[in-house]
């Protein structure tokens, strides 16, 4: 896919937007800034189609924002999906988060952290994952997208493309109903 853009936002966070071939839909990415070179490095190799928002973020409260301004109706289409750079689960718990006040010195907003948070699965396993207690775990950026009823699904950051890919290839929104041939990747960008 194609970088288009970088920016921040007041909560401090980093956005970079992608675009791959025409058609698709929106789909948006969101990781630490632990991971973010990681995220980078995955999304020059993705290829595909509609566009990906990179979110390098540290917190609920900048992710809830950016997911409510994405599904915005004013853009259209909503997010198709949120895939989160973290470690490899199939679902979580709910979550509990102790409040407090976060300033951010760049843009000099405070705001609000924390709250409580519903359990979440994996978009493609279609339920909660009671049975793989290894791969359950706490997510809070799943927990925030379970919020908004948006699909999810969680892994590590060398699994970025795999993880779109299956997505993709399993019917989901945005995706294909069979595998790309390789003579049809556009080039690396």
């Amino acid at each position: 896919m194609r970088l288009e853009g970088i920016w921040n936002d007041v909560y401090g966070s980093t956005l970079a937007l992608y675009v791959g071939r025409a058609g698709g839909h929106r789909w948006l990415l969101t990781c630490t800034p632990g991971t973010a070179a990681q995220a980078l490095e995955g999304m020059a190799r993705l290829h595909g189609k509609g566009s990906v928002l990179l979110l390098v973020q540290r917190g609920s409260t900048p992710l809830r924002a950016v997911l409510e301004e994405q599904n915005n109706v004013v853009l259209g289409r909503g997010l198709a999906g949120v895939l989160v750079l973290d470690r490899d689960l199939s679902g979580g718990p709910a979550l509990s988060l102790p409040l407090s006040t976060v300033h951010v010195e760049s843009s000099g907003l405070e705001y609000r952290e924390g709250g409580e948070f519903p359990a979440w699965h994996d978009a493609l396993s279609g339920q909660p994952p009671f049975w793989e207690p290894e791969t359950f775990g706490e997510s809070v950026a799943a927990s925030v997208c379970a919020s908004l009823n948006l699909p999810v699904r969680v892994c590590a950051a060398e699994r970025l493309e795999a993880a779109f890919q299956e997505w993709w290839a399993a019917g989901m929104p945005g995706g294909r109903s069979e595998p790309a041939s390789a003579g049809s990747q556009p080039p690396a960008v």
